[in-house]
């Protein structure tokens, strides 16, 4: 499997080389050259498999010659060891059509769980093989940092500095993040920021030849392949047990940088029967303007109590467009140049009428948020979090056939964002037992004002340069 960049002139890499690059040489986002395709007998044939089993078949078409099937197995079988619930992603019935898969049964609670886990497992063993050392910088509006520092923390040959919008995120996200006290961890609060601010600064770094010529920069944001390759899985695990392929499956998906619900694609660019995939957003909504109206114009962002959407620059979004437009490198990097410079770019007519085939989107406002995760405790008696309740509010408005299950991934513990659920619900979600003990552990955090200067003074001093 070899891997290109969505801008067109990076090097082509083979899956190991696209993990530890992170972001493409020339800007772009690596995508597998092809999809790969399993007809209905091999989608059928995964029927019961386990979950680590499950992902080792599912992923060894992208991983290629870099790992042999019985060592991603292994790989897959020590990630997913560390969750909660045997199933890894369980399933709850909500009513005749609505499920959740819940996602957060990881160490940290939130989905990005499933994908980070592995990915530092995979990291490890990549830089195993070399004497290079990797510098993971990183953004996060709350989940991201603490899964990837959790997956990282105290490995060998890797640093990790993580960016987060300093008082934007949630007291238990923060606390996830700043409470791991391993010497390879840096918790940056930057000032004044917003998510896309700490972002952009990651994705400058990527380009900044003094850095990159000095320290190998990974990244472990959705902009690296292999954490999108992991979300496929539970995809194919959720549709599968809701009767796939024979049944089409759709899913609701709370997105604000769009890697989740593109991970949704890739499963049915490789043959699972998707009937739709519904990208929902809280009043940051950059991609429903996008999907519904080819509107893509970056707006100010909005502080909400679903942060991790609060988002209005989706950078995986550009693999969409780069598939949707015919694979031209060279026209999207062009594009993508005009909406750097204006903040403001429309789709084309291929790449709408090629979205509207699979997406539909919905914004859901504050009230809505709190009306689905009412609903939910009403008359479900489940607890849900903003972000999945805005994914809820959008899959009950969704107008499908009621043939079709809709199934709405349940992204983090409710107990990450107690304060709009008791508002919603007059409940408090409380921290499972196996992080009960977060409030009471020592934080380490560094505070950096919100510049491209500051950060990357902070990462020159502490990274470890490239051998030789």
């Amino acid at each position: 499997m070899e891997y290109v960049s969505t801008r067109g002139t990076a090097p082509t890499l083979d899956f190991e080389g696209a993990t530890l690059a992170g972001l493409a040489s020339d800007g772009g986002l690596y995508v597998p050259r092809e999809w790969p395709r399993f007809d209905a007998a091999e989608i059928a044939a995964l029927r019961g498999l386990p979950y680590a089993k499950l992902a080792a078949r599912i992923m060894q078409p992208f991983v290629g010659e870099s790992l042999t099937p019985d060592r991603l197995e292994a790989l897959c079988e020590t990630a997913y060891g560390r969750f909660s619930h045997d199933a890894v992603t369980p399933l709850v019935q909500l009513d005749g059509q609505n499920w959740l898969m819940e996602l957060f049964h990881g160490p940290t609670l939130a989905f990005k769980d499933v994908a980070l886990q592995l990915l530092g497992l995979l990291f490890e063993e990549f830089l195993a093989r070399s004497d290079r050392n990797l510098t993971i910088v990183g953004a996060t509006s709350g989940d991201t940092g603490s899964a990837a520092i959790d997956a990282v923390a105290g490995r060998a040959k890797v640093d990790i500095f993580m960016l987060h919008p300093k008082g934007r995120v949630s007291d238990v996200q923060r606390r996830q993040m700043t409470t791991v006290l391993a010497p390879n961890v840096h918790n940056l609060a930057l000032e004044g920021a917003s998510f896309d601010d700490c972002q952009a600064i990651v994705k400058r770094m990527f380009n900044d030849r003094a850095m990159t010529d000095r320290f190998a920069i990974g990244a472990v944001n959705s902009i690296n392949w292999a954490r999108l390759m992991a979300q496929v899985v539970y995809y194919f695990a959720t549709a599968l047990q809701l009767g796939a392929p024979d049944r089409e499956v759709a899913f609701s998906v709370p997105t604000g940088n769009f890697g989740d619900v593109f991970a949704g694609y890739v499963a049915q660019q490789m043959g699972l029967p998707i009937a739709r995939l519904i990208v929902a957003t809280n009043v940051n909504d950059i991609l429903h303007r996008a999907l519904a109206f080819g509107d893509y114009s970056q707006g100010t962002v909005t502080a909400t109590a679903s942060p991790s959407m609060d988002i209005q620059v989706s950078s995986n979004f550009e693999r969409l467009l780069f598939d949707l437009g015919g694979r031209d490198g060279l026209a999207l990097s062009a594009q993508m140049a005009g909406f750097e410079a204006t903040k403001a770019m429309q789709l084309t007519n291929a790449q709408r009428e090629g979205a509207a085939g699979l997406f539909t989107s919905c914004r859901a406002d504050a009230d809505q948020m709190a009306h689905a995760i009412r609903w939910a405790w009403e008359h479900c008696g489940e607890l849900i979090d903003p972000h999945t309740a805005c994914a809820l509010h959008a899959a009950r408005v969704a107008g499908l056939d009621p043939a079709v299950p809709i199934v709405t991934l349940a992204t983090a513990h409710p107990a990450k964002f107690p304060e709009a659920v008791e508002r919603a619900t007059g409940q408090r979600p409380g921290l499972p037992s196996r992080v009960g003990d977060l409030f009471e552990r020592e934080e380490r955090c560094v505070g950096l004002t919100g510049t491209y200067d500051a950060v990357a003074g902070f990462v020159a001093e502490r990274a470890t340069p490239k051998a030789g």
